[in-house]
């Protein structure tokens, strides 16, 4: 009892100082009074669903508007694009000069393809193309210019054609940046270079490669015979030009009549070339200057020929060879109006790994009759696939006499392919 006593005479300040800070009984009252009892029921939830549904709606179909504005502005669903990044790592040696060329080079090209088609049989085809290569990698007199030359930093339409069928067997190009050799009828080869003088069975004066004003022709029969005829010519009068197919247009006109089976393929072609058109990367600097020498007009006629094993992984390459001559007019009296260029393309697939190559080409470069020297080209290389994407590709390539002289040189390059 004395226990209980003290004990709750220690509660009843404490309880006094409550009731003092908290009353109880008005903060009851006054929940009663600021609360009203809800009742739920099946349209509650009905009406909150409602307008859930409503609001997702309404952000779904903002979702749709944005999504056909991003259609708007991307490409057509006939558009497909590709993309090639080459990375060109190189030295060249003279044997009689010194120079600035004899530094070791690092050159990059960007490639983007796009192909569209309105038709589904048509192709409109446009090339963006950029690069920094310099000196001797753009250089065609001593055989160094790559294949994967780009043209300054700036991005820029390198190609730009229309193509379209005529019927079941014919097609028609017109562009204002295009190459004859995208409108002929038959591969004069299958050799794969790394310098630009090995292309098309030797770069010479029959075949060429310059991007200008052009529209063709071509008909392929069902067996294999096909012919073509197409027209380039300089039309860009802010270049001093003199306008589309003038008289005074700088112009080449090639026919190609050839023959391909599944194995092999023969062609010749005649191009008649006017007002000083000059170009290919196989020549010499004599058989140029025959052209400026007369009056500007020559004729050269190309013979072609390619075959290739059944299968591949075997030690028997494919073989590309090619032959052309060359008939100058107007060239001064007691001067040579002719030159001849001859070409021979070997390659290996999948012979030491699968998706490799092994190329080796030599030719005699175009060559004017006069000439005493005995130029003579060559490259050599090995691609290596490392995977889907990425390809390297070590080369030595080089030549003699190639400048008219008697200078020789020797190049050395490993070039590496990104494709996305």
């Amino acid at each position: 009892m004395l226990v209980a006593g003290a004990y709750l005479s220690l509660l009843a300040p404490v309880a006094a100082q409550a009731s003092d800070v908290v009353n109880l009984e008005e903060m009851n009252s006054y929940s009663r009074s600021q609360t009203k009892s809800s009742r739920l029921d099946s349209k509650t939830f009905i009406n909150e669903v409602s307008e859930d549904i409503a609001i997702l709606k309404s952000r779904v179909d903002g979702l749709e508007v944005k999504q056909n504005e991003f259609e708007a502005g991307g490409f057509s669903d006939t558009t497909v694009m590709d993309q090639k990044v080459v990375f060109d790592v190189g030295v060249m040696d003279f044997s009689e000069t010194d120079d600035i060329n004899e530094t070791t080079q690092f050159a990059y090209s960007y490639r983007m393809n796009l192909n569209t088609s309105f038709t589904g049989d048509d192709n409109m085809y446009i090339r963006i193309l950029s690069g920094n290569h310099g000196q001797w990698m753009k250089d065609s007199n001593d055989g160094g210019y790559l294949t994967s030359v780009g043209k300054g930093n700036n991005l820029q339409v390198d190609k730009i054609w229309y193509q379209f069928p005529v019927g079941e067997n014919n097609t028609v190009w017109v562009g204002p940046k295009i190459e004859n050799y995208y409108m002929h009828g038959t591969a004069p080869s299958i050799y794969k270079p790394v310098t630009k003088q090995f292309t098309l069975g030797g770069n010479g004066n029959a075949y060429g490669a310059s991007t200008d004003t052009g529209a063709g022709w071509a008909y392929k029969a069902d067996n294999g015979f096909a012919i073509s005829s197409n027209v380039g010519t300089k039309s860009k009068t802010t270049n001093g030009d003199t306008g589309l197919l003038t008289n005074n247009s700088k112009t080449s006109w090639a026919t190609q009549v050839g023959y391909t089976q599944p194995q092999y393929a023969v062609s010749a072609i005649v191009n008649l070339k006017y007002n000083g058109w000059t170009d290919g990367y196989l020549h010499t600097a004599a058989a140029d200057d025959a052209v400026t020498g007369g009056d500007g007009n020559h004729t050269a006629v190309g013979l072609r020929g390619w075959w290739r094993p059944e299968s591949t992984g075997t030690a028997t390459p494919s073989i590309s060879v090619g032959y052309d001559t060359t008939q100058y007019s107007g060239v001064p009296s007691g001067t040579s109006d002719s030159s001849d260029m001859w070409f021979v393309g070997l390659q290996w697939q999948d012979i030491i790994n699968a998706d490799d190559k092994i190329g080796l080409a030599f030719a005699q470069p175009t060559m004017h009759d006069d000439e005493t020297n005995d130029p003579f080209a060559y490259e050599l290389y090995y691609s290596y696939k490392a995977n889907d994407s990425v390809t390297v590709t070590p080369t030595i390539f080089g030549g003699t006499d190639r400048d008219g002289g008697t200078e020789d040189v020797f190049g050395a390059l490993v070039q590496t392919t990104f494709k996305f």
